[in-house]
This record gives C-alpha cells, sequence and structure tokens, in this order.
C-alpha cells in the first residue's frame, strides 16, 4: 500500500469522464489499497479514483453510523458505481472536497439512492443508502462524472476552523 497523491483543480483529470473498468487484475487492488490508505490519511469520508490521478470508476467511502457511534465504520469500495434510484425527497447539506482545499458549499442532494455496481472482485453489487452516506456516494460518483460539489452548490464559501466539515 502507498499513500497517493491527491490532485486539486484545476488538474484536468478532475473534469474527465472515468473509464469503466474491466480488469479485476492485481492493479485494480493496489489502486483500491492505495485509495483506502490515502483516504484515510487525508483524512477523507471518500475517495473517488480521479482524486488520485486515476481515470477510472472506482470510489471508497468509509463513513459510520450516525445513531450508534459504537460500531467501527463501514468501508465500502464499489467499482464501475451507477445510481439507479433516488428519492424524490432531497435536502441541502455542507460538503468539502479533498480536491479543492479551503472551500465548502451548499449542495442539495437525494436522501435516498440505489447504487448498483461491482465489488472489488469483479461480483455485482447493489446498495441502499440513506442519509448522510447516501450523501457521500452521490459526492463521489459525481467526481466520476467529471462534477465537481462546486458545479451543484448554490453557495460556496471558506469555512471557519470552527466549522468540522467532513469531506472526500
Amino acid at each position: 500500500m502507498a499513500l497517493r497523491e491527491i490532485v486539486t483543480v484545476p488538474d484536468p483529470v478532475l473534469r474527465r469522464k472515468a473509464q469503466k473498468v474491466r480488469q479485476f487484475d492485481a492493479d485494480l487492488q493496489q489502486l483500491i489499497e492505495d485509495m483506502v490508505e490515502t483516504m484515510r490519511a487525508a483524512p477523507g469520508v471518500g475517495l473517488a479514483a480521479p482524486q488520485v490521478g486515476v481515470s477510472q470508476r472506482v470510489i471508497v467511502v468509509e463513513y459510520g453510523d450516525d445513531e450508534d457511534e459504537s460500531r467501527p465504520p463501514r468501508l465500502y469500495v464499489v467499482v464501475n458505481p451507477e445510481i439507479v434510484e433516488v428519492s424524490p425527497e432531497t435536502e441541502m447539506g455542507v460538503e468539502g472536497c479533498l480536491s479543492i482545499p479551503g472551500l465548502v458549499g451548499e449542495v442539495e442532494r437525494h436522501q435516498r439512492i440505489v447504487v448498483k455496481g461491482q465489488n472489488r472482485r469483479g461480483q455485482p453489487i447493489k446498495l441502499k443508502l440513506q442519509g448522510w452516506v447516501a450523501r457521500i456516494f452521490q459526492h463521489e460518483i459525481d467526481h466520476l462524472e467529471g462534477i465537481l460539489f462546486t458545479d451543484r452548490a448554490v453557495r460556496v464559501w471558506k469555512p471557519s476552523p470552527e466549522e468540522a466539515i467532513p469531506v472526500d
């Protein structure tokens, strides 16, 4: 495992649509391990492959249960993720991004989503997500489309030191 450099705006890889993963080989496994280590070291709650300069459809998300803080955070690794269902209900929330340091924004996201994709070995998976973890997934999947949270934000600002906002 190795820490990878997190690319920041205006790096063009962040604006490119990421390529579908077709080979579930040792290189992909290394990318995933490196992404998890990089996300944790940042620290962040999610990371998309383009954020480490790799234009492939891979995301990692690690987030704990809001209601039960005694449980350890769950690590999600999703290859070729796709949102296949969204709730009509949306909510505003504050987001930050490791690739846009120093800024946060207020973004409207769906409260519940269903994501289909593959696990790190290529097996199909389907996730029903709600709340904050659904927001994180929407943010990360946007990265795979070349979309940044600032594109969707209704307001962007530089947070004060007192504002603790999880970032991807």
